[in-house]
């Protein structure tokens, strides 16, 4: 049986552009996606912490080392410059493989640099 996880996520992405008039996707700077390992094309699920939206759609390059984070046609109804994200690829595992897999866990700051990344979340506790 093969059971669907999170493969890769960016939490606290903040929108830099919101381009109605672009090809629909969500661009995002380079460097971060090969952190990532989220490939362009790859769908990829967007939760705006910002207004509660939740959309998927698919990755596509922006300029390394720019910050960039643009959502683009119709999902730029979604998100606007200054939300705050998370952005979140999935990957199917075969369930005798689940113990020794772990995801990637990036964390950026306000201008959508890396501060941490780590393979696991803390449990939540009362």
């Amino acid at each position: 049986m093969t059971l669907t996880f999170l493969k890769s996520k960016l939490h606290g992405a903040h929108v830099t552009h919101s381009e109605l008039e672009y090809d629909g996707s969500c661009a995002i700077d380079s460097d971060i996606l090969a952190q990532a390992s989220i490939h362009e094309y790859e769908k990829i699920d967007i939760y705006n912490i910002t207004n509660g939206e939740r959309f998927s759609t698919y990755a596509i390059l922006a300029q390394p080392g720019s910050g960039i984070i643009s959502v683009n046609g119709a999902a730029a109804h979604k998100a606007n410059p200054g939300d705050k994200l998370v952005i979140c690829s999935y990957i199917d595992i075969e369930e005798d493989q689940i113990k020794k897999y772990k995801p990637i866990l990036i964390y950026l700051d306000a201008d959508n640099k890396i501060i941490k990344k780590t393979a696991s979340i803390a449990m939540q506790l009362v």
